[in-house]
């Protein structure tokens, strides 16, 4: 028999939650915990566990699928920054008002490009039970939030997968479910070679017009002082990176949250070694930082930020991609996760664009899925743009 239960903190879920064999540092109870306690204002997180037991009445249950959801509240001020054009604002705003206002149940993790929302294993359950299972979770959290919210869920989606990620076999489930397909921007992908040994085997292999520019790059870098920043130093420079990180975040225009202030010293905390930040500095003066997640064999780069008036003289985008390039060789990684956005600049340096998707619906049916794809277009668009061949 195959039942889901439902926790709405990581100091509920079962000890078997981390023993699951998942490679995946976003769903153990570490980061879990730190995206608790830090989460932005309009996020909440909630935890399906999936369990295969022989009766209602057995007690040895076992635990074979896990689930992020995360209710995220969609509010006008939470989504448009002040840098968002103004014609798009106003048309964003008609749209978030009349179809995506309230509220939203997105499984997997809002915050970070990629599938850190589901595992399961298949030796107890197929992926369809296993789907089927967590709309079952679905339905009882958006009873339990309209009980004590008093909050409807107008969207639910699925985040984000690779064109070849098995979940895209279960047509069945998401036409059934009337969960419809939109590919958004692509996660740009760093495969780090074998035979790069160290960060200048891999400059080496550069063209000569990349090898000249990542030189003037450099160059224009070498009035900074790069420094790995440790918990106290994280504690101590909170409010200088958190400004730093808004810099970057209300540049973006349209984003879906924002994060807390606290939020990269509670990551520090709970997964210490596992998430690196790296400032950068100017006569002792933190004018930039990037921070890492060491996830198994992967290397996920996580929130940046930078002094705007310092970015284009000293190049500290592009150096900072050169330096979480150069750390995932030096320490062997086999890719570097660069996520989406900035695109070509990522495929400067030698990052792939690999599509992603994602599985979405309104559950209001008179509103059509047409205008809510109009949504997900203007908040997502693909835009067009020039990959670049640095080798």
């Amino acid at each position: 028999m195959i039942h889901h239960k439902l926790y709405n903190s990581v100091n509920d879920l079962p000890e078997s939650w981390d023993a699951l064999p998942v490679d995946d540092l976003f769903l153990k109870t570490p980061f879990l915990r730190a995206l608790e306690t830090s989460s932005p204002s309009n996020i909440s997180t909630y935890f399906l566990g999936v369990f295969s037991s022989t009766s209602s009445a057995d007690r040895s249950e076992i635990l074979v699928g896990i689930a992020i959801i995360q209710r995220v509240e969609l509010y006008v001020n939470d989504v448009f920054r002040e840098t968002s054009n103004p014609i798009f604002k106003r048309f964003g705003k008609v749209l978030i008002t009349k179809i995506v206002k309230g509220n939203a149940l997105i499984v997997g993790n809002l915050m970070h490009t990629g599938q850190h929302g589901l595992y399961y294993n298949s030796e107890y359950l197929t992926q369809d039970v296993f789907l089927d299972t967590i709309s079952e979770g679905l339905k009882t959290l958006s009873k339990q939030i309209k009980t004590t919210h008093n909050k409807k869920i107008r969207i639910i989606a699925f985040k984000d997968y690779f064109e070849d990620d098995a979940i895209h076999g279960s047509e069945a489930y998401f036409r059934r479910e009337q969960l419809y397909k939109a590919q958004v921007q692509p996660n740009m992908i760093f495969d780090v070679k074998t035979e790069w040994k160290t960060p200048q085997d891999y400059v080496s292999s550069f063209n000569k017009k990349y090898r000249s520019r990542y030189r003037t790059a450099l160059k224009k870098s070498n009035t900074i002082e790069r420094k790995e920043l440790f918990l106290d130093d994280v504690h101590s420079l909170s409010d200088q990176l958190y400004k730093l990180y808004e810099n970057v975040s209300d540049n973006a225009g349209v984003n879906s949250f924002k994060l807390y202030k606290n939020h990269f010293y509670n990551l520090k905390f709970e997964l210490k070694d596992d998430f690196k930040l790296f400032g950068y500095f100017i006569d002792n003066v933190l004018v930039g930082f990037y921070s890492l997640i060491l996830n198994y064999d992967k290397l996920e780069t996580y929130f940046l930020g930078y002094n705007q008036k310092l970015q284009h003289q000293h190049q500290m985008y592009l150096n900072m991609l050169f330096d979480m390039a150069s750390f995932g060789i030096e320490h062997q990684y086999k890719k570097v996760i660069f996520a989406r956005t900035a695109m070509e600049i990522k495929s400067s340096i030698g990052a792939k664009p690999h599509n992603m998707y994602l599985y979405l619906k309104h559950t209001n049916n008179v509103i059509a899925n047409t205008v809510l794809k109009l949504v997900v277009k203007y908040a997502n668009p693909i835009r067009d743009w020039d990959e670049r061949h640095p080798f």
